[in-house]
C-alpha cells in the first residue's frame, strides 16, 4: 500500500487522536498548530516534522506547500478559526482535498459552504453509534472489540482501478468472503464522493475511481488489493 501524506492542521482534542491513528497506520504527516500548547504537546508526544504557525496568514499557508500532499485534514480546536482555515486554503489551493471535522450541524453547513471537500460531523456519527448501540449492541460490541484491539485487523480504502474485475458488478453481487475480509461500504463518486453503508439496502454499481472501505486482517487486504489491480479478462 502506497503511504499517504496528510498535512494536519491542528493538534487539540481530536488532532491528536487522529494523528495517533494516522501514524499508526503508516500515513505521513505533518503537523501545523497556532496553539502554543498544542503544538509543544505534539513535540512531547513524538512527532517531528511539527510547525507552530500562524494558519490565518495566506503567505505561511503558501510556504507549507499544500499542494504536495495527498490531503488537508482540517481540526483545529477553534471551530471559527476551523471555517476560516478550510476558505482559505480552498481560495489559494483549488485542486487540493480538503477533509474538516465538525461537531455540530450548523459548523458542517459552515464547512460545506467554505469548500471542504469532506467534513466528518462528530454529531452525526455520535448519534449512529447511539442508534447502533440500541439497536444492535452484539454487533456493535464485536465490532468495536475488533478496532480497539487492533490485532492485525484494520480498515482500509481501497480504491477500484481501471479495468478492475470489479468494474461494473453491483454491490448485491459482492462477496469478499472468498479474500477473507468483508466490506463495510464504499465512496461513490457517482453519487457525489457520498460514503455508503452496505447494509444500507441500495445497490449500487461498482466502477473505477469508486473506493471499497473494507476491514480484515492486513496480510488479506494486501492480497485483495493486488488482485483488484489485475486487468477484467474480456
Amino acid at each position: 500500500m502506497v503511504s499517504q501524506s496528510i498535512l494536519l492542521f491542528g493538534y487539540g482534542s481530536h488532532g491528536r487522536f487522529i494523528a495517533s491513528g494516522l501514524h499508526e497506520d503508516g500515513f505521513k504527516i505533518k503537523i501545523v498548530e497556532s496553539n502554543p500548547d498544542y503544538y509543544e504537546q505534539a513535540r512531547e508526544d513524538g512527532y517531528i516534522d511539527v510547525e507552530y504557525a500562524d494558519v490565518t496568514s495566506d503567505s505561511i499557508l503558501q510556504a507549507l506547500n499544500p499542494q504536495h500532499f495527498d490531503q488537508l485534514v482540517c481540526v483545529m480546536e477553534d471551530e471559527h478559526l476551523n471555517v476560516f482555515l478550510t476558505l482559505s486554503l480552498r481560495s489559494l489551493f483549488k485542486e487540493c482535498y480538503i477533509l474538516s471535522i465538525s461537531d455540530s450541524m450548523h459548523t458542517t453547513k459552515k464547512l460545506k459552504m467554505a469548500g471542504a471537500d469532506k467534513v466528518i460531523d462528530l454529531y452525526e456519527v455520535s448519534a449512529n453509534k447511539i442508534y447502533n448501540i440500541l439497536r444492535r449492541p452484539v454487533a456493535t460490541k464485536i465490532l468495536e472489540g475488533i478496532v480497539m484491539e487492533r490485532d492485525g485487523v484494520v480498515f482500509r480504502e481501497i480504491p477500484v482501478p481501471e479495468r478492475s474485475f470489479l468494474e461494473d458488478v453491483m454491490t448485491d453481487d459482492l462477496d469478499l468472503a472468498p479474500y477473507g475480509i468483508l466490506l463495510i461500504g464504499m465512496i461513490d463518486e457517482e453519487l457525489g464522493h457520498t460514503f455508503v453503508f452496505i447494509t444500507a439496502g441500495i445497490n449500487h454499481r461498482v466502477d473505477a475511481g469508486d473506493t471499497l472501505v473494507c476491514i480484515g486482517p492486513k496480510d488479506k487486504l494486501d492480497e485483495f488489493e493486488a488482485v483488484l489491480k489485475k486487468e477484467k479478462e474480456l
